[in-house]
């Protein structure tokens, strides 16, 4: 069956981030000339999503904003002659239709993920972290929409290894490999940011998942869990009990832009892998170590 539909959460505070946050959504901070949004935008579009729906809270307008049109920035435009400036910024007003939900109170991922029950209806639909980017020639999102075709339309979730010492950041899933190459397994039970002792593998999700509308009713009966909030973890743990959940390790390298080190990250590989921009941060790089004297 066809994924149509991506739901994505944006309705954070983006306090690592603050001052800037208080007026700008984390999301909308550029890397280079892109906001972090338009990149995962980009890859939902990539793996044939046709709907982003985009679970926001108040001050979060510039997000929808950003991928609409806006006919007074075009027709300055074309008044001054700026033709490739203005074939940037219709397509970016065409790239895909968006639907905003505003979730009133951040009460989880669980939770903001459940917001979009009445738009998605029916249809599997995809789940994508507003402020992780994974880059790679196959969008990661095709990656598990692929691996969901291959087992009956399943529920899949995207895990990648990390350092085991680092287990406490993430979701950490346990299950059996279904394939030789150790790539995808039948997951039996994820568990929330456990201590590296108690990390069952250091298999981590990211934020990218495929589900069938039947994650609803999971979401709808689990009780508040860590912090206080719905957890998506609490969800996919009852949906792994009652019917089958997937966990893939995807292609493509992660960026956690959430925070200041995983967004300098990004953006000085982001410089390093693009042609035009390559040369000028090769240069600052060199010439910033020699200044400091940096070893």
């Amino acid at each position: 069956m066809k994924i149509r539909r991506a739901v994505i959460p944006v309705a954070g505070k983006g306090t690592r981030f603050l001052p800037a946050t208080k007026e700008v959504p984390k999301e909308m901070i550029p890397i280079i000339n892109l906001p972090m949004i338009h990149y995962v935008v980009e890859e939902a579009i990539l793996s044939g999503i046709e709907q982003v729906i985009f679970i926001t809270s108040s001050g979060k307008n510039a997000i929808e904003d950003y991928f609409d049109r806006k006919f007074e920035l075009e027709d300055f435009l074309i008044k001054n002659g700026k033709i490739k400036e203005l074939e940037i910024i219709q397509k970016i007003g065409n790239m895909v239709e968006v639907t905003s939900i505003r979730q009133k109170e951040q009460l989880g991922l669980g939770h903001a993920v459940l917001c979009a029950k009445d738009i998605v209806g029916s249809e599997p639909f995809a789940v994508i972290l507003g402020d992780e980017i994974v880059r790679g020639p196959n969008p990661v999102t095709k990656q598990l929409i692929d691996i969901s075709s291959q087992n009956k339309n399943a529920n899949v979730v995207g895990v990648m290894e990390v350092d085991p010492m680092e287990t406490y950041k993430y979701g950490i899933v346990k299950g059996e490999y279904i394939d030789t190459n150790r790539k995808t397994m039948r997951m039996t039970t994820m568990v929330e940011k456990p201590k590296p002792a108690d990390a069952p593998t250091n298999l981590a999700t990211p934020g990218r998942y495929i589900f069938k509308p039947e994650i609803f009713d999971a979401l709808k009966v689990i009780p508040k869990g860590v912090g206080g909030e719905y957890q998506l973890t609490d969800a996919i743990n009852l949906l792994a009990r009652e019917s089958e959940v997937f966990a893939h390790v995807f292609e493509g390298n992660r960026f956690d832009t959430g925070n200041i080190e995983g967004y300098l990250n990004a953006t000085i590989e982001f410089a390093l892998m693009d042609k035009d921009s390559e040369a000028m941060m090769r240069r600052l790089i060199k010439e910033k170590v020699e200044k400091y004297n940096i070893k």
